[in-house]
């Protein structure tokens, strides 16, 4: 699974449309989040800092929402948009947290052991776990 870092407005225009995931690496704007939609109709999911998540209008979180966009708060840790502008989650720890699950773990505690070996997001392990695993 791959998520596209974008860090700033600029580069929104030119994305592909058929990006999924997107985290955005600088403070947007509502009509930033509006032209992200635009130029990209198939995307499930915005993921943002927690700093920036805070600050965000709840209009625009309510209009994702309805959209049907997930809002995923997390930093993409040690990734360098200078070397490559996808993040990168690897097929073992998709595997990983299917396995979990299918054990009868929690998408809560699965989302903590996978968090303390990969350092993904909280928030994009559960994206992860209910959106490619039928739970």
């Amino acid at each position: 699974m791959r998520v596209r870092v974008v860090s700033s407005k600029n580069e929104i225009p030119d994305l592909n449309p058929n990006e999924r995931i997107v985290h955005l690496a600088f403070r947007a704007s509502n009509v930033d989040f509006l032209n992200l939609m635009k130029i990209c109709p198939r995307l499930r999911a915005i993921q943002v800092p927690p700093s920036y998540h805070k600050t965000m209008s709840r209009a625009i979180q309510l209009f994702l929402e309805m959209q049907g966009i997930d809002l995923l708060q997390g930093d993409v840790w040690g990734h360098r948009k200078d070397i490559d502008e996808y993040f990168m989650i690897n097929d073992e720890t998709i595997s990983e947290i299917e396995s979990m699950i299918s054990e009868g773990l929690s998408i809560e505690d699965a989302a903590d052991q996978i968090m303390k070996k990969t350092r993904l997001a909280p928030d994009l392990i559960k994206y992860i776990a209910k959106s490619k695993i039928a739970v």
